[in-house]
């Protein structure tokens, strides 16, 4: 029998070429979105169900993870792809969107996976993959919010690995630098008050290094989707995996600088110290 995988946020970037991948790989693919009805091409994809699933809303995850089940007998893997990014100085947040954030990126995340455990338990074997972030273990200014679900879905993931593992399943982190989707735009809340003046440097310093070399440099969402196959299909316990040049750079650098050095630099190459 094929396998089955269960993917939020399929509608486009990482979570829709991955949807392909494994499709044309002879999967069977569970395609989430919040809104399938202006979905029209992997509708039209062999072995492939899309279908509603909002991870703020506990009941369309449920409903999801059911029609997944039965259309197609179980789920083996799930890909905990739907999130977006919040950046702009902290102040300048209003608590529901600080909420939001992490309602999404870390709480969707946690109400998703339980919503697919007690399955994957049952028949002893699954595989969850978390899509975290180079900023799930370095930051960015401007960062506080997105980072801290990241940094979050890093502790959530690390410590599953630990506890899932009597039960046969797999917890794999899949790290991507900067990729070029949508994340600067449906998936990405900009928050700034331009009468914080103090912050309006660090502002402008930001987007002139996205929009640079950065930008320039960004990985297809494909290069993530490989690096999601290879996690799913390599048959190791591996915990971690980077996607992207820069991600094997800066995740290197970070790990092998002290917090000095590697914050150092950063300001350094954002024209900040």
């Amino acid at each position: 029998m094929s396998q089955t995988i269960l993917i939020t946020g399929a509608s486009s970037g990482i979570g829709k070429v991955t949807a392909k991948l494994f499709q044309q790989n002879g999967w069977n693919v569970v395609a989430t979105m919040r809104s399938p009805e202006n979905e029209d091409e992997l509708t039209q994809l062999d072995n492939v169900l899309v279908t509603r699933l909002d991870v703020t809303d506990e009941a369309s995850i449920e409903a999801a993870v059911a029609e997944g089940i039965a259309k197609f007998g179980q789920i083996d893997v799930l890909l905990n792809n739907a999130g977006y990014g919040a950046y702009g100085p902290l102040e300048a947040f209003p608590m529901d969107r600080i909420r939001r954030q992490f309602d999404t990126n870390v709480i969707g995340l946690i109400a998703t996976t339980k919503a697919v455990l007690p399955h994957m338990r049952g028949n002893g074997a699954g595989t969850i993959v978390n899509i975290s972030s180079i900023g799930g273990q370095m930051t960015f200014p401007l960062g506080a919010l997105y980072h801290g679900t990241k940094f979050a879905v890093e502790g959530i993931s690390e410590a599953m690995h630990f506890e899932l593992a009597a039960a046969g399943i797999k917890t794999k982190i899949v790290e991507p630098g900067m990729i070029a989707t949508d994340f600067g735009g449906r998936s990405f809340d900009f928050v700034n008050d331009e009468a914080m003046a103090e912050y309006q440097p660090v502002v402008q310093a930001l987007f002139a290094g996205w929009s640079g070399d950065a930008a320039a440099n960004a990985s297809p969402p494909s290069v993530v989707a490989d690096v999601i196959w290879n996690a799913v299909t390599d048959g190791t316990d591996t915990l971690r995996y980077r996607a992207g040049a820069d991600a094997e750079e800066l995740l290197t650098n970070r790990k092998n600088f002290d917090d000095a050095t590697f914050i150092g630099g950063l300001k350094a190459q954002l024209g900040l110290s």
